[in-house]
Parts: structure tokens; sequence; C-alpha cells
């Protein structure tokens, strides 16, 4: 029974993560899938591409919480049941790994961005903090959301060691911040190539001007002259 609470509580973390809100608050607000244009990654970066606001903060809002949500109840409920510090850093991972790898999607998940920063703030709500701060000015002055997330991901496990120190905590966040650079390899050649896709900008999406969508044929050509017909029969030339 000792193990059995620990790794329920995963398996529920990591479930809670397999949950990719960014392809569910799309097809409830009637968007097309944030698989399909952009980046082809399901998180709120991308679903801010399609225009709609409201969409790209609710599943911000909502990624971020599912990070959250386990790993405070396992420091609330967990020590009742035997759970201690590595238990609740592995649950938090459990949640960014259900994130990347989602049961419920095919296993084809997101970068794990917004659920990482509300793993953190539960974790190390001072440290969830530093790296949002780090995330919001590289994300202002270069407007590349990956190049901020990249140098989130690498400063956070040195926030915690530095300031906090080690242990299960600072190991936890330096296997996510580790994941989430590896997720952002493609991010990473874009940026070194200069074709990476800036914070806001909107990309061709199914019918829309540009888009790929049956609604989106170019339009035939016409000739700018009438067409010329032949002459009647006893007309003067």
């Amino acid at each position: 029974m000792s193990s059995f609470y620990p790794a329920l509580a995963m398996l529920a973390a990591y479930l809670v993560g397999s949950l990719s809100f960014a392809v569910i608050v799309s097809r409830a607000m009637g968007l097309s899938d944030p698989r399909s244009y952009g980046s082809g990654n399901p998180g709120a970066t991308n679903v801010l591409r399609s225009g709609n606001k409201a969409a790209a903060v609710l599943t911000l809002v909502l990624d971020a919480l599912k990070g959250f949500v386990p790993v405070l109840l396992a420091l609330i409920y967990g020590p009742r049941f035997g759970l201690g510090e590595g238990t609740v850093a592995l649950v938090g991972l459990a949640a960014f790994v259900g994130h990347l790898w989602p049961v419920f999607f095919g296993f084809t998940g997101g970068k794990g961005v917004a659920t990482a920063a509300g793993v953190l703030l539960a974790l190390n709500p001072w440290l969830g903090a530093a790296t949002l701060a780090t995330w919001v000015i590289i994300a202002a002055f270069s407007r590349y959301s990956s190049l901020a997330a990249i140098v989130s991901a690498v400063f956070a496990p040195f926030y915690q060691i530095l300031i906090w120190g080690g242990g299960p905590t600072a190991a936890a966040v330096a296997v996510m911040g580790a994941l989430l650079v590896w997720r952002h390899r493609a991010n990473i050649h874009k940026l070194l190539q200069g074709t990476e896709s800036k914070i806001g900008r909107k990309p061709n999406l199914p019918g829309r001007p540009g888009g790929s969508g049956p609604g989106n044929r170019p339009p035939r050509a016409t000739s700018k002259h009438p067409p010329k017909h032949p002459p009647q029969h006893g007309a003067k030339p």
C-alpha cells in the first residue's frame, strides 16, 4: 500500500494533464483545430494565431490549471496518505508529461509551457513568479513566445537550486525544463533561420483568404476584352 497512493496520484495527474484544452476549447467555440495551422502545436500561443483572443486566454488558463490543481491537491491532502515532497514533485511532472503525450489525443500534445507554469506556481509560488517574469521580459522584447519559453525553461532550475536549494523539486523542475527545450527543437531551428512566427501573427487558416479551405479558391481569370463574334451574313465589313 505504501506505493499505491503515490502511483494513484501520479496516474490521476497524468490523466488530467492529458486533457488538451487547446483542441477542446477550439472545438467548443467553432474554431479550426489548432493542430491544422500555424505551428501545429495545441497550445495557447497557436490558438492566439486564430485571431480569437478569448479562446487563447481560456486555453492558457485551463492548461495552467491542469498543472496547478493536481500539485495543490497533493500538497493539501497528500500528507494524510504519506505523500512527501518527492511524490508531490512527481505529480507535477506527471501532469506536465500528460500535456506532452496525452492519452486522449493519440499521445500528440503541446509543448507544455502553460502547464509547466502551473506546476511551478503550485510547487513554489516564488519560483513560478520568477519564471513567469522571465518569460514576460523575453517575450516583450523579442516578440517570440518560443524564445521566451526556452530561456525560462533553462533559468527555472537554476532559480530553484541557487535560491531554494536542490531536492526532488529541483530535479522535477530540471526534467521539465529539459523536456520543454527538447519540445522546442523545431522552434530553435526556425529562430536560427529567422523564420519563427512572432506573437500575434496570424497564419493562413482554412476558410480565410490565403488559406487552403474550399472557400479560398482563386477567382477564375476573365478577359478584359469582350468576346469577338463572327460577322453576320449580309453585314458590311
